[in-house]
């Protein structure tokens, strides 16, 4: 049996005066350049020594680089991870969540256990894996409504998954430099591995939705949805608040990863990760280096 405890890392607008005409079009040049940089060191499969400028002011200009580096991304937009801020590193926005993009290229859906994944992960950079539950929009949200409650959210239907994300950033420090830059670089997400639908969800106490995480044989955590603050519905509820605040309300079939359910669990190339959700399968994989893409 698992005992091990997720003690798991960490993971509107504001302008704190650094709108103005003046700063302007120094920030869009410091955004337009950090962006580039992620998004050659990813391309490349390679890493990054330091991050590549100053660090945005909030989360508001950090968002504003996500989104240059989205649209130089040769893919498309499938869903988007949703991570935990710890009340020490928010900010005056007072969102307690981050998001980060997944691509379509980086979604893999499996059925069968037996068939283990490969996770791509980049070497000398950040690398990671968590537990998920993942929620697929069987509706598009309205795209006039840019705040959502939990109850509101739980109105919108969506099926829930069983899933593993890939944690993992060209930038080894990313998640120690905080919020900002894990939002600078697509929310240290590089893959989602879904698995198996859990039919019926709503009717399931979150107490009953347990997971425990394995690296190498070792488990290295236990959770499941009540280890997320506030629980599924809460993670769905900033999700669709803050994309429809960005311009990019939630569609059908978009995919949202809800927040890390056993921690946040270091894996090397080489090392073989296990996901057991009880009564609900096995996901399994290995980390392999992240690869030169076009």
């Amino acid at each position: 049996m698992c005992t091990a405890t997720s003690a798991g890392r960490e993971n509107t607008d504001l302008s704190n005066g650094n709108d103005s005409a003046a700063n302007a079009p120094r920030q869009g040049q410091d955004a337009e350049a950090i962006a580039g940089a992620f998004v050659r060191a990813r391309l490349a499969g390679a890493a990054l020594p330091a991050f590549p400028g100053e660090i945005p002011a909030d989360l508001v200009a950090a968002y504003a680089v996500q989104d240059l580096a989205i649209a130089r991304w040769p893919d498309e937009v499938v869903g988007w991870k949703v991570g935990y801020i710890q009340p020490a590193r928010r900010d005056g926005s007072g969102d307690e969540r981050l998001l980060g993009p997944i691509f379509r290229r980086n979604l893999w859906q499996v059925e069968d256990a037996a068939r283990p994944v490969e996770l791509p992960v980049f070497s000398g950079g950040f690398a990671a894996v968590e537990a998920e539950y993942v929620l697929r929009l069987l509706e598009d949200a309205p795209p006039d409504q840019t705040d959502w409650t939990p109850e509101q959210a739980a109105a919108l239907p969506a099926s829930l998954h069983t899933g593993i994300e890939i944690a993992s950033s060209p930038l080894a420090t990313i998640n120690a430099l905080g919020p900002r830059v894990v939002v600078s670089d697509f929310g240290n997400n590089n893959g989602l591995v879904m698995g198996r639908e859990i039919h019926g969800w709503r009717g399931i106490a979150e107490a009953d939705l347990v997971a425990s995480t394995w690296i190498e044989e070792e488990c290295v955590g236990r959770g499941g949805a009540t280890t997320l603050p506030g629980g599924l519905l809460a993670a769905y509820a900033f999700a669709l608040s803050r994309s429809a605040r960005r311009g990019r309300p939630l569609r059908r079939g978009e995919l949202i990863a809800t927040g890390n359910a056993t921690g946040i669990h270091d894996i090397a190339v080489g090392q073989a990760a296990r996901v057991e959700f009880e009564q609900c399968g096995t996901i399994e994989g290995r980390a392999v280096a992240a690869r030169e893409r076009t």
